[in-house]
């Protein structure tokens, strides 16, 4: 059993580490382009809509289409993810979900009011209180995967579980908190779409993705029209996704998670990572972290992760109402916290919905950039000192 769940984490933590590198390549490209001169070719690729006069028409911008269509696609295939987990996976006992559960409540409790305090009174900057809240998986696989397998497995089944449970508690806050204007009319539109999948499924055992895809195009317009974040059309659409296997083990939300899965990981997260890691430091000094964006960002993502994901971890063993993953010490437990703080794409996703001026959307990228990158540094150091001098754990007794 430990055999071929350890193989499933390997082929996934194979996709996310690759694509950790693609994020870190895009925003480094990103980055170079903001303060250099390329810096107006890039701001006009991301930022400038086109218009063509004698149709009287607009072309949306790149930023416009990644972070409200490309991560719709994104969000489809966390939703399927997630609902898999729940009903095959990590998610499925209760036993095992109870831990990162209360921990992935922890590390997004405890940043948000450390954002809070720091922005109290200020009816603007409050928005972004969800900002450090966010891990990114890919990018917190991926520095864990750099340890091998001195690392036990149960811990980095945790680490996913807990990012899981985490993207799900993004998607909740997206969809309460980050809606605008509502129109009944639209969503009333959405709601009947979702009933379509499964009277296809069960009535005529249509099982075409195609067929879903197009239902989901049509969702993610109406969602899109009707005031709440079209990403959220995304999960769901996967949650009507049909899960039942054929003859040969397969069932639609599996094979549309295999499509979908490498072309999220190689393509649609660096694409979101260049298009909105972009800050230029022109005229910046080392003053702006001071201010209560940046500092609630950073001692959110840092210190906040860190103290609610060990903290509630800490609590619920010691009151009995979990255990301790297998071969763990709270050294690693910690380590692992601290690798949470890596925020990244989620994070500059929150804050693109919670600002729309440049001045604090700047804050946003470099405060999110550095409290990610002494998030990974610092979680790395200290997962290498937890298991320095301890052998790597072989395949055959995972």
């Amino acid at each position: 059993m430990l055999t071929s769940i350890y193989n499933a984490y390997r082929e996934f933590v194979k996709l996310e580490s690759a694509s950790s590198i693609l994020l870190l390549v895009a925003t480094v490209l990103a980055l170079w382009m903001s303060n250099s001169a390329l810096q107006p070719f890039y701001h006009w690729l991301v930022h400038h809509p086109i218009s063509i006069s004698p149709l009287s028409f607009e072309i949306k911008s790149l930023e416009f289409w990644v972070n409200d269509g490309l991560m719709a696609i994104f969000f489809l295939t966390v939703g399927l993810e997630l609902k898999r987990e729940m009903q095959e996976g990590q998610l499925a006992d209760l036993s095992q979900v109870a831990l990162p559960t209360i921990a992935a409540i922890g590390g997004m409790a405890v940043p948000a009011l450390i954002y809070v305090a720091f922005n109290w009174g200020n009816s603007i900057t409050l928005t972004g209180w969800a900002i450090p809240s966010a891990t990114d998986i890919a990018f917190s696989l991926g520095v864990l995967a750099l340890l091998g397998s001195r690392v036990p497995l149960s811990l980095k089944i945790f680490l996913m579980a807990l990012a899981i449970i985490d993207d799900l508690g993004a998607i909740l806050i997206i969809a309460l908190f980050y809606g605008h204007d509502l129109h009944l009319s639209y969503l009333a539109f959405a709601a009947a779409l979702l009933v379509i999948p499964s009277i296809l499924y069960h009535w005529k055992g249509v099982t075409s993705l195609v067929l879903y895809l197009i239902i989901g195009l049509l969702l993610w317009f109406f969602v899109l029209k009707s005031g709440i974040h079209a990403t959220l059309a995304g999960v769901a659409l996967a949650f009507v996704i049909p899960n039942v296997k054929d003859s040969h083990g397969h069932s639609p939300l599996h094979r549309m998670e295999h499509i979908l899965h490498p072309w999220v990981a190689f393509g649609i997260l660096p694409i979101f990572a260049f298009a909105n890691a972009g800050v230029s430091f022109e005229g910046m000094q080392l003053s702006i972290l001071l201010e209560p964006v940046p500092l609630g960002i950073v001692l959110g993502l840092f210190l906040g992760k860190q103290l609610g994901v060990f903290g509630f971890t800490w609590l619920s063993v010691k009151l009995g109402l979990a255990e301790l993953p297998n071969r763990a010490t709270w050294l690693t437990i910690y380590g692992v916290a601290t690798l949470c703080g890596i925020g990244f794409t989620m994070s500059l996703f929150i804050g693109s919905l919670a600002f729309t001026v440049d001045e604090y959307m700047n804050q946003v990228r470099l405060s999110v950039l550095l409290g990610s990158l002494i998030s990974a540094v610092v979680g790395y150091l200290i997962l290498l000192a937890a298991t320095s001098g301890q052998e790597a754990i072989p395949e055959e007794e995972l």
